[in-house]
């Protein structure tokens, strides 16, 4: 971790549960001077690092801190497209780093109070010692190829429908690759083969890991689970292409796999 004396500069991210404060008029960040100016109490700031010449850290305001004048607090997913790409990712990395820390306040082993442990990032309790780091979740996205076609599905759960890739979390024991093979199966009742890493992204929504990755059609005939999938199919070439955010990974695997 780099102290603040380190860099020329610090720059601070405040969060309100997952909400970002930033100015109403072109979504600028505050300046340290104006939070410290404004009375928000930031000695309980968080490390982040450095980025382009300036330190980073994070802090979480209180339920009844008020936003500076000018300025509001916005949720992550209503920046896409409205924040650079860079900055997006240092903003998910410290609502992650921010939302840890305010749900590791006290042990879960003896429910004591938890501190900072020295010189690495994790949380020890006061009491038993138990170290606490960041969580991580990680989660398996997959696109189908047949042929010409691929397969898309809509989410029982997203709040619109929109057609995209399978994905799923991890389960305890698993290797990625059985998770797109379950979860494969569970969704939309297909089995598999041939599956290739296409990438990964950090999704802060809020700690997850999205795993992308292809897979070649094996057998099977659609059958979805209806509490996951209220409808998948095939798309093929004649088929209007769904458009997703631009800065996610279902978007660059879709974009990249495009009958």
């Amino acid at each position: 971790m780099i102290s603040p004396g380190a860099v020329a500069d610090t720059q601070t991210l405040v969060f309100h549960r997952d909400r970002l404060l930033l100015r109403e008029d072109g979504f600028a960040l505050p300046s340290h001077a104006a939070l410290a100016a404004a009375g928000l109490a930031l000695e309980g700031a968080l490390p982040l690092g450095s980025w382009e010449g300036r330190y980073w850290q994070v802090a979480q305001a209180a339920d009844a801190t008020p936003p500076l004048a000018g300025h509001a607090y916005f949720g992550l997913r209503a920046l896409f497209g409205e924040l650079d790409h860079g900055l997006l990712g240092v903003a998910g990395r410290g609502y992650q780093i921010a939302e840890w820390a305010r749900t590791h306040r006290f042990c879960g082993a003896c429910a004591s109070p938890m501190a900072l442990a020295p010189g690495e990032r994790a949380m020890r309790c006061t009491s038993c010692g138990h170290l606490a780091y960041p969580r991580i979740s990680p989660a398996m996205m997959v696109l189908i190829r047949k042929g010409k076609q691929r397969l898309l599905a809509a989410h029982a759960n997203a709040p619109y429908t929109r057609y995209t890739a399978l994905a799923g979390f991890l389960e305890a024991g698993e290797s990625v690759e059985d998770a797109v093979h379950r979860e494969v199966f569970e969704e939309v009742g297909l089995r598999v083969h041939k599956l290739e890493y296409f990438g990964s992204q950090s999704w802060p929504f809020p700690h997850s890991l999205m795993i992308a990755f292809t897979a070649e059609y094996l057998d099977g005939d659609i059958v979805t689970d209806p509490k996951e999938i209220s409808d998948a199919r095939w798309f093929g070439p004649e088929d209007e292409w769904p458009e997703l955010a631009q800065v996610s990974i279902a978007s660059e695997l879709l974009a990249a796999n495009r009958p």
